[in-house]
């Protein structure tokens, strides 16, 4: 949990510091932009999803690339002989609802998503409220360590409640309450069905330039898992309305059942991975 903490701390004294220096007259401004425009610029905060939901008639091409563990060092040139590429098709079918489909080749993971709004922010609405969920199918799955296995036990699935607010012109904050489950489990330790709490922010330092960071607590993971709490902190840059994002991360999947049930990594100990998402919409 210090990582709540921590995280809250860091989005929240920039927006505290800023409103001590703001009179009546800034404040009436700066609230008009901070309802007008969105909480998040991008449809992920890092890995966690944003309540940005994709116009109607637009389709977006992600591509997603994670390398490798930095603590590989020179011997695999700090991660990037490891990389993990994600391609991710996303189609709004209306203003207020979008569908994707995507393939990681970690675990050789295909995706489908849906995102629905049900709420945005306004004079008149306190905040944004979306609906996320996916299904993935994980195609690596070995059949000899998994004897038996069918279709249904490769399936693994999430559903997220993300609400979010834009606190002030230059800060917004996201909670993510997730439901995660697991047909196959990769470990005896793990549940099949999880509980997360995913929390979000974004701090915009320059016009064009955010910094980023998302945490997700799990509340079904036991001491003795090998896996951890997913955290990533990243860069924003804006270029042409498009949003390109660095991140670093100690989950390498970028799929929600994946960096939330299965991050490998551990920022305690140096093992970070890399990685960076591009846009282009049609």
């Amino acid at each position: 949990m210090k990582h709540v903490v921590w995280l809250l701390l860091l989005i929240g004294l920039p927006f505290l510091v800023h409103s001590q220096e703001e009179n009546d007259t800034e404040n009436d401004s700066k609230r008009d932009r901070v309802n007008h425009y969105p909480a998040f610029e991008a449809m992920k905060i890092g890995n966690l999803q944003s309540t940005k939901v994709s116009e109607k008639g637009k389709v977006y091409m992600y591509v997603s690339h994670r390398f490798g563990s930095l603590k590989g060092g020179l011997g695999t040139f700090f991660g990037l002989d490891n990389a993990s590429t994600k391609i991710e098709l996303v189609y709004g079918v209306s203003n207020n609802f979008q569908i994707g489909l995507s393939r990681e080749s970690l675990r050789r993971t295909y995706a489908g998503t849906a995102k629905w709004r049900f709420m945005k922010q306004s004079d008149k609405m306190p905040l944004n409220l979306v609906g996320f969920a996916t299904a993935t199918i994980n195609t690596q799955l070995d059949e000899e360590r998994y004897p038996g296995i069918v279709f249904a036990d490769r399936l693994s699935f999430a559903y997220q409640l993300l609400a979010s607010r834009r606190l002030h012109d230059r800060v917004s904050l996201e909670l993510a309450p997730t439901f995660i489950r697991q047909n196959t489990v990769l470990t005896s330790v793990e549940s099949h069905n999880q509980f997360a709490l995913g929390i979000g922010g974004r701090f915009r330092i320059t016009k064009l330039m955010s910094i980023t960071i998302d945490y997700a607590y799990n509340f079904h993971r036991p001491e003795n898992s090998p896996y951890q709490d997913p955290l990533t902190i990243g860069l924003d840059i804006e270029t042409g309305g498009h949003v390109f994002q660095l991140l670093f991360s100690n989950a390498q999947s970028s799929n929600e059942p994946g960096f939330m049930s299965l991050a490998e990594g551990d920022w305690s100990t140096g093992e970070i991975f890399f990685g960076f998402n591009i846009v282009r919409v049609f």
